[in-house]
Protein backbone atom coordinates (compact mmCIF):
# COMPACT_ATOMS: atom_id res chain seq x y z
CA UNK A 1 0.00 0.00 0.00
CA UNK A 2 0.88 3.60 -0.92
CA UNK A 3 -0.46 6.17 0.84
CA UNK A 4 0.21 9.73 -1.89
CA UNK A 5 0.04 9.50 -5.25
CA UNK A 6 2.84 12.23 -6.23
CA UNK A 7 6.05 12.06 -7.65
CA UNK A 8 7.44 10.23 -4.46
CA UNK A 9 4.57 7.62 -4.11
CA UNK A 10 4.20 7.08 -7.72
CA UNK A 11 7.86 6.23 -7.93
CA UNK A 12 7.66 3.79 -4.92
CA UNK A 13 5.00 2.20 -5.91
CA UNK A 14 6.09 1.45 -9.67
CA UNK A 15 9.90 0.50 -8.20
CA UNK A 16 7.55 -2.18 -6.05
CA UNK A 17 5.42 -2.98 -9.26
CA UNK A 18 8.44 -4.13 -10.84
CA UNK A 19 9.61 -6.34 -8.25
CA UNK A 20 6.13 -8.53 -8.31
CA UNK A 21 4.77 -6.82 -5.14
CA UNK A 22 0.66 -6.29 -5.68
CA UNK A 23 0.54 -2.39 -4.72
CA UNK A 24 -3.00 -0.11 -4.35
CA UNK A 25 -2.02 3.70 -4.17
CA UNK A 26 -4.40 5.71 -2.26
CA UNK A 27 -4.79 9.87 -3.02
CA UNK A 28 -6.37 12.04 -1.41
CA UNK A 29 -7.46 14.62 -4.19
CA UNK A 30 -8.87 14.12 -7.45
CA UNK A 31 -5.77 14.26 -9.44
CA UNK A 32 -2.55 12.72 -9.36
CA UNK A 33 0.63 14.91 -9.16
CA UNK A 34 1.22 15.91 -5.19
CA UNK A 35 3.36 19.19 -5.74
CA UNK A 36 3.14 19.11 -9.44
CA UNK A 37 0.55 20.63 -11.31
CA UNK A 38 -0.27 21.78 -14.80
CA UNK A 39 -2.36 25.06 -16.03
CA UNK A 40 -3.81 24.83 -19.00
CA UNK A 41 -2.57 29.03 -20.35
CA UNK A 42 -3.98 28.23 -24.16
CA UNK A 43 -5.45 25.42 -25.61
CA UNK A 44 -2.43 22.49 -25.70
CA UNK A 45 0.16 24.82 -23.55
CA UNK A 46 0.86 24.22 -20.15
CA UNK A 47 2.77 25.91 -17.59
CA UNK A 48 4.00 24.65 -13.90
CA UNK A 49 1.71 25.71 -10.88
CA UNK A 50 4.06 23.98 -8.96
CA UNK A 51 7.51 22.07 -9.19
CA UNK A 52 9.22 23.36 -12.42
CA UNK A 53 12.72 23.37 -12.60
CA UNK A 54 15.76 20.92 -12.87
CA UNK A 55 19.21 20.70 -13.65
CA UNK A 56 22.23 18.49 -14.72
CA UNK A 57 22.43 16.40 -11.24
CA UNK A 58 18.83 15.89 -10.87
CA UNK A 59 19.95 12.30 -12.63
CA UNK A 60 16.94 10.11 -11.33
CA UNK A 61 14.66 12.61 -12.87
CA UNK A 62 16.84 13.14 -15.78
CA UNK A 63 16.62 8.67 -15.80
CA UNK A 64 12.80 9.15 -15.20
CA UNK A 65 12.37 11.44 -17.72
CA UNK A 66 13.85 9.61 -20.41
CA UNK A 67 11.95 6.02 -19.38
CA UNK A 68 9.18 7.90 -20.21
CA UNK A 69 9.70 9.41 -23.40
CA UNK A 70 9.69 13.02 -21.65
CA UNK A 71 11.97 15.91 -22.84
CA UNK A 72 13.54 19.01 -21.75
CA UNK A 73 13.32 22.52 -22.61
CA UNK A 74 15.81 25.40 -21.55
CA UNK A 75 14.79 27.64 -19.13
CA UNK A 76 14.79 30.69 -21.32
CA UNK A 77 16.60 34.00 -19.58
CA UNK A 78 18.48 36.64 -22.87
CA UNK A 79 17.47 39.50 -22.14
CA UNK A 80 17.60 42.06 -19.43
CA UNK A 81 16.22 41.77 -15.96
CA UNK A 82 13.86 44.45 -14.01
CA UNK A 83 14.62 45.02 -10.29
CA UNK A 84 12.19 47.13 -8.04
CA UNK A 85 13.92 47.61 -4.83
CA UNK A 86 13.02 50.38 -3.05
CA UNK A 87 13.29 52.71 -5.65
CA UNK A 88 11.56 53.47 -9.10
CA UNK A 89 11.84 50.05 -11.08
CA UNK A 90 14.76 49.77 -12.66
CA UNK A 91 16.69 48.15 -15.55
CA UNK A 92 20.15 46.09 -15.29
CA UNK A 93 21.79 43.59 -17.98
CA UNK A 94 22.39 40.56 -16.01
CA UNK A 95 20.47 39.38 -12.92
CA UNK A 96 22.98 40.81 -10.38
CA UNK A 97 20.53 43.35 -8.85
CA UNK A 98 21.43 47.02 -8.38
CA UNK A 99 22.53 46.34 -4.99
CA UNK A 100 26.06 47.35 -3.13
CA UNK A 101 28.17 44.62 -4.87
CA UNK A 102 30.66 44.09 -1.61
CA UNK A 103 27.81 43.99 0.65
CA UNK A 104 25.89 40.91 -1.20
CA UNK A 105 29.47 38.96 -1.50
CA UNK A 106 30.18 39.29 2.06
CA UNK A 107 26.28 37.76 2.23
CA UNK A 108 26.83 35.07 -0.03
CA UNK A 109 30.62 34.28 1.62
CA UNK A 110 28.55 34.05 4.67
CA UNK A 111 26.19 31.79 3.63
CA UNK A 112 28.86 29.60 1.52
CA UNK A 113 30.98 29.24 4.84
CA UNK A 114 27.80 28.67 6.65
CA UNK A 115 26.55 26.15 4.09
CA UNK A 116 29.91 24.02 3.89
CA UNK A 117 29.87 23.41 7.97
CA UNK A 118 26.80 21.04 7.49
CA UNK A 119 26.68 17.06 7.48
CA UNK A 120 25.13 16.43 4.40
CA UNK A 121 23.89 13.08 5.18
CA UNK A 122 22.57 13.87 9.14
CA UNK A 123 22.16 17.56 9.72
CA UNK A 124 21.26 16.67 13.00
CA UNK A 125 25.82 15.76 13.73
CA UNK A 126 26.42 19.06 12.35
CA UNK A 127 29.19 20.10 14.62
CA UNK A 128 27.17 22.72 16.87
CA UNK A 129 24.07 21.62 15.31
CA UNK A 130 22.17 22.74 18.56
CA UNK A 131 23.12 26.14 18.60
CA UNK A 132 22.23 26.26 14.62
CA UNK A 133 19.32 24.55 14.72
CA UNK A 134 18.13 26.97 18.04
CA UNK A 135 18.78 30.23 16.07
CA UNK A 136 16.40 31.75 13.07
CA UNK A 137 17.46 32.45 10.06
CA UNK A 138 15.97 35.98 10.91
CA UNK A 139 18.18 36.03 14.23
CA UNK A 140 21.04 34.91 12.17
CA UNK A 141 20.83 37.78 9.61
CA UNK A 142 20.62 40.49 12.27
CA UNK A 143 23.92 39.61 13.72
CA UNK A 144 25.73 39.14 10.96
CA UNK A 145 24.46 41.33 8.21
CA UNK A 146 25.34 45.13 8.91
CA UNK A 147 24.72 46.40 5.17
CA UNK A 148 21.04 47.65 4.81
CA UNK A 149 21.50 46.31 1.03
CA UNK A 150 22.44 42.80 2.41
CA UNK A 151 19.31 42.45 5.02
CA UNK A 152 17.02 44.11 2.24
CA UNK A 153 18.15 41.38 -0.17
CA UNK A 154 18.41 38.34 2.30
CA UNK A 155 14.71 37.83 2.66
CA UNK A 156 13.89 37.82 -1.07
CA UNK A 157 17.09 35.23 -1.59
CA UNK A 158 15.58 33.03 0.66
CA UNK A 159 12.30 33.67 -0.76
CA UNK A 160 13.00 32.60 -3.82
CA UNK A 161 15.18 29.56 -2.60
CA UNK A 162 13.30 27.84 -0.69
CA UNK A 163 9.78 29.79 -0.24
CA UNK A 164 10.74 30.47 3.45
CA UNK A 165 9.84 33.51 5.58
CA UNK A 166 13.25 33.95 7.63
CA UNK A 167 11.57 34.20 10.60
CA UNK A 168 10.29 30.72 10.39
CA UNK A 169 13.04 28.16 9.65
CA UNK A 170 16.23 27.68 11.77
CA UNK A 171 20.06 28.48 10.92
CA UNK A 172 20.43 24.58 10.61
CA UNK A 173 17.54 24.00 8.14
CA UNK A 174 18.74 27.42 5.97
CA UNK A 175 22.52 25.59 5.71
CA UNK A 176 20.85 22.18 4.94
CA UNK A 177 18.55 23.28 2.20
CA UNK A 178 21.14 24.94 0.51
CA UNK A 179 23.74 22.32 0.91
CA UNK A 180 21.67 19.29 0.05
CA UNK A 181 20.76 21.33 -3.24
CA UNK A 182 23.92 21.63 -4.66
CA UNK A 183 24.86 24.93 -3.18
CA UNK A 184 24.31 28.54 -3.39
CA UNK A 185 25.76 28.96 -6.75
CA UNK A 186 23.95 25.83 -8.36
CA UNK A 187 20.83 26.67 -6.86
CA UNK A 188 20.64 30.18 -7.97
CA UNK A 189 22.05 29.53 -11.67
CA UNK A 190 19.84 28.77 -14.57
CA UNK A 191 22.77 28.31 -17.23
CA UNK A 192 24.28 25.08 -15.34
CA UNK A 193 22.24 25.07 -12.16
CA UNK A 194 19.61 23.91 -10.79
CA UNK A 195 16.86 25.74 -12.85
CA UNK A 196 18.62 25.17 -15.90
CA UNK A 197 15.67 23.00 -18.33
CA UNK A 198 11.66 22.98 -17.24
CA UNK A 199 10.02 19.73 -18.18
CA UNK A 200 8.41 20.57 -21.65
CA UNK A 201 5.20 20.65 -21.54
CA UNK A 202 4.51 20.37 -17.66
CA UNK A 203 6.33 18.56 -15.08
CA UNK A 204 3.00 17.05 -14.48
CA UNK A 205 3.35 14.91 -17.18
CA UNK A 206 5.92 12.97 -15.06
CA UNK A 207 3.10 11.71 -12.59
CA UNK A 208 0.39 11.29 -15.07
CA UNK A 209 2.59 8.95 -17.07
CA UNK A 210 3.43 6.50 -14.01
CA UNK A 211 -0.01 6.41 -13.06
CA UNK A 212 -0.76 5.01 -16.35
CA UNK A 213 1.60 2.66 -16.11
CA UNK A 214 -0.27 1.53 -12.66
CA UNK A 215 -3.77 1.71 -14.25
CA UNK A 216 -6.23 1.54 -11.87
CA UNK A 217 -3.86 0.50 -8.77
CA UNK A 218 -4.02 3.95 -8.52
CA UNK A 219 -7.02 5.14 -6.61
CA UNK A 220 -8.04 9.39 -6.48
CA UNK A 221 -10.59 10.46 -4.26
CA UNK A 222 -9.25 8.31 -1.21
CA UNK A 223 -8.23 11.02 2.01
CA UNK A 224 -6.65 8.74 4.69
CA UNK A 225 -7.51 9.17 8.07
CA UNK A 226 -6.11 5.98 9.94
CA UNK A 227 -3.11 3.47 10.12
CA UNK A 228 -3.45 0.10 11.90
CA UNK A 229 -0.43 -1.49 12.67
CA UNK A 230 -0.47 -5.32 13.38
CA UNK A 231 2.45 -7.99 13.95
CA UNK A 232 1.73 -9.66 10.53
CA UNK A 233 0.39 -6.89 8.63
CA UNK A 234 -1.92 -2.85 8.45
CA UNK A 235 -5.19 -1.53 7.29
CA UNK A 236 -5.20 1.59 5.93
CA UNK A 237 -8.63 3.24 6.75
CA UNK A 238 -9.91 5.91 4.63
CA UNK A 239 -12.76 8.06 4.14
CA UNK A 240 -14.98 5.16 2.01
CA UNK A 241 -12.90 1.89 2.71
CA UNK A 242 -10.63 0.14 4.80
CA UNK A 243 -7.59 -1.46 2.85
CA UNK A 244 -5.40 -4.41 4.24
CA UNK A 245 -1.87 -4.38 3.41
CA UNK A 246 1.09 -6.10 3.76
CA UNK A 247 3.00 -2.80 4.29
CA UNK A 248 2.55 0.65 3.81
CA UNK A 249 4.66 3.42 2.61
CA UNK A 250 3.47 7.02 3.64
CA UNK A 251 4.79 9.44 0.75
CA UNK A 252 2.92 12.26 2.04
CA UNK A 253 4.60 15.86 3.52
CA UNK A 254 5.31 15.68 7.12
CA UNK A 255 2.74 17.77 8.76
CA UNK A 256 -0.27 15.88 6.60
CA UNK A 257 1.77 12.27 8.26
CA UNK A 258 1.62 14.04 11.84
CA UNK A 259 -2.17 14.59 11.08
CA UNK A 260 -3.20 10.55 10.74
CA UNK A 261 -4.03 8.52 13.33
CA UNK A 262 -1.97 5.86 14.16
CA UNK A 263 -2.72 2.50 16.16
CA UNK A 264 -0.53 1.64 17.71
CA UNK A 265 0.67 5.79 18.14
CA UNK A 266 4.18 6.25 16.17
CA UNK A 267 7.26 6.37 18.80
CA UNK A 268 8.02 10.03 17.17
CA UNK A 269 5.83 12.56 15.76
CA UNK A 270 6.71 13.56 12.12
CA UNK A 271 6.38 17.35 13.15
CA UNK A 272 6.67 19.45 15.82
CA UNK A 273 5.17 23.08 16.32
CA UNK A 274 7.92 25.02 14.80
CA UNK A 275 6.89 23.09 11.59
CA UNK A 276 5.56 25.23 8.81
CA UNK A 277 3.66 25.07 5.67
CA UNK A 278 6.32 25.87 2.40
CA UNK A 279 4.78 29.34 1.62
CA UNK A 280 4.66 29.74 -2.23
CA UNK A 281 2.18 30.59 -4.53
CA UNK A 282 2.45 31.03 -8.35
CA UNK A 283 1.00 33.58 -10.31
CA UNK A 284 0.66 32.94 -13.87
CA UNK A 285 0.23 36.39 -16.01
CA UNK A 286 -0.60 35.17 -19.64
CA UNK A 287 0.02 37.25 -22.59
CA UNK A 288 -0.88 36.91 -26.71
CA UNK A 289 3.14 36.34 -27.03
CA UNK A 290 6.01 36.60 -25.17
CA UNK A 291 5.97 40.59 -26.01
CA UNK A 292 9.09 41.69 -22.97
CA UNK A 293 11.34 39.91 -25.64
CA UNK A 294 10.34 42.65 -28.05
CA UNK A 295 11.89 45.07 -25.59
CA UNK A 296 14.70 42.98 -24.85
CA UNK A 297 13.57 42.12 -21.83
CA UNK A 298 14.21 38.24 -19.99
CA UNK A 299 11.02 38.67 -18.24
CA UNK A 300 13.23 37.98 -14.87
CA UNK A 301 12.38 40.76 -11.92
CA UNK A 302 13.37 40.97 -8.37
CA UNK A 303 10.77 43.13 -6.52
CA UNK A 304 11.72 44.13 -2.16
CA UNK A 305 7.57 44.48 -2.36
CA UNK A 306 5.23 41.87 -3.16
CA UNK A 307 2.94 40.49 -4.16
CA UNK A 308 5.12 39.47 -6.94
CA UNK A 309 8.73 38.80 -5.17
CA UNK A 310 10.12 37.58 -8.47
CA UNK A 311 8.85 37.00 -12.06
CA UNK A 312 10.88 34.52 -14.80
CA UNK A 313 9.31 33.75 -18.77
CA UNK A 314 8.01 30.11 -18.29
CA UNK A 315 6.35 30.57 -22.11
CA UNK A 316 6.02 27.46 -23.69
CA UNK A 317 9.09 26.39 -25.90
CA UNK A 318 7.17 25.95 -29.20
CA UNK A 319 4.83 29.34 -30.78
CA UNK A 320 2.30 30.18 -28.00
CA UNK A 321 1.70 32.01 -25.10
CA UNK A 322 3.76 34.62 -23.34
CA UNK A 323 3.79 33.69 -19.57
CA UNK A 324 5.25 35.45 -16.76
CA UNK A 325 5.05 33.45 -13.77
CA UNK A 326 5.14 35.35 -10.39
CA UNK A 327 6.31 34.03 -7.01
CA UNK A 328 4.58 34.87 -3.89
CA UNK A 329 6.38 33.75 -0.91
CA UNK A 330 7.21 34.35 2.45
CA UNK A 331 5.59 36.33 4.53
CA UNK A 332 4.30 38.37 1.55
CA UNK A 333 2.48 34.65 0.22
CA UNK A 334 0.11 34.66 3.86
CA UNK A 335 -0.79 37.73 2.95
CA UNK A 336 -1.56 37.62 -0.46
CA UNK A 337 -3.97 34.37 0.40
CA UNK A 338 -5.91 35.87 2.82
CA UNK A 339 -7.36 38.61 -0.33
CA UNK A 340 -10.34 37.76 -2.31
CA UNK A 341 -9.83 36.02 -5.79
CA UNK A 342 -10.60 39.65 -7.47
CA UNK A 343 -8.19 41.07 -5.01
CA UNK A 344 -5.27 38.67 -5.72
CA UNK A 345 -5.52 39.31 -9.45
CA UNK A 346 -5.98 43.16 -9.35
CA UNK A 347 -2.54 43.77 -6.74
CA UNK A 348 -0.98 40.89 -9.16
CA UNK A 349 -1.74 42.87 -12.42
CA UNK A 350 -0.94 46.47 -10.72
CA UNK A 351 2.29 44.79 -9.76
CA UNK A 352 3.12 43.82 -12.94
CA UNK A 353 2.57 46.77 -14.67
CA UNK A 354 4.92 49.16 -12.77
CA UNK A 355 7.54 46.43 -13.61
CA UNK A 356 7.08 46.11 -16.89
CA UNK A 357 4.59 49.47 -18.31
CA UNK A 358 5.64 48.88 -21.91
CA UNK A 359 3.11 45.55 -22.08
CA UNK A 360 -0.50 45.71 -22.51
CA UNK A 361 -2.63 43.89 -19.19
CA UNK A 362 -2.65 40.13 -19.30
CA UNK A 363 -5.25 38.19 -21.12
CA UNK A 364 -5.56 36.14 -17.94
CA UNK A 365 -3.97 35.72 -14.13
CA UNK A 366 -4.22 32.36 -13.03
CA UNK A 367 -3.28 31.93 -9.20
CA UNK A 368 -2.52 28.83 -7.85
CA UNK A 369 -2.19 29.09 -4.18
CA UNK A 370 -0.19 25.93 -2.30
CA UNK A 371 -0.15 27.72 1.29
CA UNK A 372 -4.07 26.76 1.82
CA UNK A 373 -4.02 23.57 -0.13
CA UNK A 374 -5.28 21.23 2.48
CA UNK A 375 -3.15 18.24 1.06
CA UNK A 376 -0.34 19.74 0.59
CA UNK A 377 -0.06 22.29 3.21
CA UNK A 378 2.60 24.51 1.03
CA UNK A 379 5.40 24.62 -1.59
CA UNK A 380 8.21 23.97 -2.14
CA UNK A 381 8.36 21.83 0.79
CA UNK A 382 7.90 21.91 4.87
CA UNK A 383 10.00 24.69 6.43
CA UNK A 384 11.92 23.18 9.60
CA UNK A 385 11.84 25.95 12.65
CA UNK A 386 13.64 25.82 15.35
CA UNK A 387 14.60 22.56 17.05
CA UNK A 388 12.93 20.52 14.19
CA UNK A 389 15.97 18.97 12.78
CA UNK A 390 17.41 17.70 15.95
CA UNK A 391 13.97 16.32 17.09
CA UNK A 392 12.50 15.33 14.23
CA UNK A 393 15.26 14.62 11.44
CA UNK A 394 16.67 11.67 12.88
CA UNK A 395 13.11 10.05 12.33
CA UNK A 396 12.16 11.01 9.04
CA UNK A 397 13.33 8.29 6.61
CA UNK A 398 13.36 5.70 9.73
CA UNK A 399 11.23 3.21 9.13
CA UNK A 400 8.52 1.64 11.79
CA UNK A 401 7.92 -1.62 11.89
CA UNK A 402 5.53 -2.20 8.94
CA UNK A 403 5.50 1.72 7.88
CA UNK A 404 7.85 3.28 5.41
CA UNK A 405 8.45 6.60 4.79
CA UNK A 406 9.05 8.63 1.40
CA UNK A 407 8.84 12.43 0.11
CA UNK A 408 10.74 14.85 -0.79
CA UNK A 409 11.34 15.91 2.98
CA UNK A 410 12.39 12.83 3.75
CA UNK A 411 15.62 12.86 1.29
CA UNK A 412 18.88 14.20 2.33
CA UNK A 413 19.95 14.66 -1.21
CA UNK A 414 18.18 17.41 -2.90
CA UNK A 415 16.00 18.42 -0.31
CA UNK A 416 12.59 20.18 -1.20
CA UNK A 417 12.80 19.21 -4.98
CA UNK A 418 11.73 16.49 -7.32
CA UNK A 419 14.61 14.95 -7.72
CA UNK A 420 14.74 14.27 -3.64
CA UNK A 421 11.20 13.28 -3.93
CA UNK A 422 11.81 10.80 -6.15
CA UNK A 423 15.03 9.45 -4.58
CA UNK A 424 12.77 9.07 -1.49
CA UNK A 425 10.53 7.33 -3.34
CA UNK A 426 13.42 4.43 -4.75
CA UNK A 427 15.06 4.14 -1.08
CA UNK A 428 11.55 3.71 0.78
CA UNK A 429 10.85 1.01 -1.95
CA UNK A 430 13.66 -0.70 -1.26
CA UNK A 431 13.88 -0.50 3.01
CA UNK A 432 10.06 -1.89 2.33
CA UNK A 433 11.59 -5.00 -0.38
CA UNK A 434 14.69 -5.80 2.21
CA UNK A 435 12.15 -6.01 5.16
CA UNK A 436 9.14 -7.76 4.24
Amino acid sequence: MVVGAGLAGLTAATALARHGVEVTVLEARDRVGGRTRGIEVAPDAWADAGAAYLGDRHTELHLLLSELGIKTTPTTMHGASRFDLGQDARTEAGRFPPLAAVALGDLFDRLAELTARIDPVAPWRTPGAEQLDRQTAAEWAAEQLSHPDARTFFPLFLGEMMAADPAAVSVLHMAFYLRSGGGLRYLNAFEGGAQQDRVAGGAHQVCERLAAGLGDRVRTGEPVRTVHQEATGATVVTERAAYPADAVVLALPPLLAEALSYQPPLPAPRAGRHTTPGCAIKVHLVYPAPLWRRHGLSGWSVSATGPLLSTVDDSPADAGPGVLTGFVTGAEAHRFAALTPEQRRAAAEAHAARLFPELPPPTDCLVTDWVNDPYSHGCYAALLGPGDWLAHGPQLAAAHQRLFFAGTETSTEFFGLMEGAIRSGHRAAAQLLATC
